[in-house]
């Protein structure tokens, strides 16, 4: 009796001990094991870190989509919400679909996104909000579209992605997901998409579809051309037309075609910053981009097209009869892109990562500036009434 007794007291503080972190071997138990030939070793136990990490997950009894992390705070917790945990918790024959398109890099959604955000802003009528119905809209058919094109990049590039580290575990790559079971797939986000699309005017409807020739034959641009990111920008960019002519029924081209223009030149900045990440393995497999056509001339071609944009973007606000606030951010957005140029470091992967994801700020920042200079309008326009009256 008493023996028992003393084996439960001493294995109550030796687990009061753990938990205050007088064993922090416990919390991370690969810090235990002494490396030998890739096999981790101790105390003659040998076992293989994969092995590992799927004994730890498997036993992890906590896998929400918003999931507690320990934090160094003496056992403070935070919440932790990102993408790809939610797709990390989602049921295991379904992540791999979840990956095809994306879900867990939602940076593409957004830069699909953007541009329709900007159109649909600048067709709200003086001070008032964007639609926020359409903007919903819009974000559901990005977050679709942006699937769909992802899908068909990978079927094509099945053969292509298994000889890049970076891209091998992609699901059809690796053989989770089969080309006909992609398909499928790939069939069942675009008739969503089109029912999106179904909720638009006819004009969009027509609009709309024009745009799926671009999304099919874009993957392929690789191949033929070192300009890849201009077709991708043409085809990324067709919710600057869309959004307008959602909300006002048709394209008042004086607006919307040097908005396109502008998204086209900004998609050249950020996707050959991107592609300077993948530029050797690009050599290696035989694909072409404009990472590799301008090489060390990437920064004044990047400035270039800097310019291009910002100035289709004072022809678009001029057209729409913008007004300071809007301005105002475009010298902001300015000198945002030339600090991205001027810093970047094209063979260093981790900044051009950097460098490219900051572009959705950027896209936001925009969106911001055309609500803003909207809501001016009711101003000035209230101002120049009561000057008439006063006179």
């Amino acid at each position: 009796m008493l023996q028992a007794k003393l084996i439960s007291q001493l294995t109550l503080n030796a687990l009061r001990r753990i938990h205050h972190g007088a064993y922090p071997c416990l919390y991370s138990l690969s810090d235990c094991f002494l490396h030998k030939d890739g096999v981790r070793i101790k105390y003659g136990l040998h076992s293989d870190s994969s092995v590992l990490r799927r004994v730890f997950y498997s036993k992890s009894a906590i896998r929400p989509s918003v999931r507690l992390r320990e934090t160094q705070n003496y056992g403070r917790r935070s919440l932790s919400l990102s993408a790809a945990t939610i797709v990390n918790s989602a049921p295991a024959p379904v992540q791999p679909y979840l990956r095809l398109m994306r879900l867990d890099k939602p940076i593409g959604t957004w830069l699909l996104y953007l541009p329709c955000t900007w159109s649909i802003a600048l067709a709200a009528d003086p001070g008032c909000l964007p639609d926020l119905g359409m903007l919903t809209l819009f974000g559901t058919g990005a977050l679709l579209m942006r699937g769909a094109g992802c899908t068909i990049n990978d079927m094509w590039d099945r053969d292509f992605d298994k000889k890049v580290f970076r891209t091998a575990t992609r699901p059809i790559a690796s053989g989770e997901i089969s080309r006909m079971q992609a398909l499928v797939f790939l069939g069942g986000q675009l008739s969503l998409a089109l029912g999106v699309l179904l909720c638009l005017n006819y004009y969009s409807i027509a609009l709309g579809a024009a745009s799926l020739s671009l999304v099919v034959t874009y993957p392929l641009m690789k191949r033929i051309t070192y300009w890849p990111q201009f077709v991708l920008g043409l085809t990324f960019n067709w919710g600057a037309l869309l959004g307008w002519s959602a909300v006002k029924g048709s394209c008042d081209w004086s607006v919307c075609l040097p908005l396109y223009f502008s998204g086209v030149m900004w998609t050249l900045i950020y996707d050959t910053i991107y592609a300077h990440q993948d530029k050797e393995d690009d050599i290696k497999v035989g694909v072409r981009s404009t990472a590799l056509r301008f090489q060390e001339q990437t920064k004044p071609w990047l400035s270039g097209f800097t310019v291009a944009m910002m100035s289709g973007l004072v022809v678009a606000g001029v057209s729409a009869e913008q007004t300071l606030p809007y301005y105002g951010v475009l010298s902001t957005v300015a000198i945002h892109l030339m600090h991205q140029i001027y810093t970047l470091d094209i063979n260093k992967p981790e900044d051009c990562w950097k460098k490219f994801a900051s572009n959705r700020n950027l896209g936001l920042l925009l969106f911001l500036g055309i609500v803003a200079g909207n809501l001016w309008k009711e101003r000035r326009e209230t101002l120049l009434q009561n000057e008439d009256a006063i006179r």
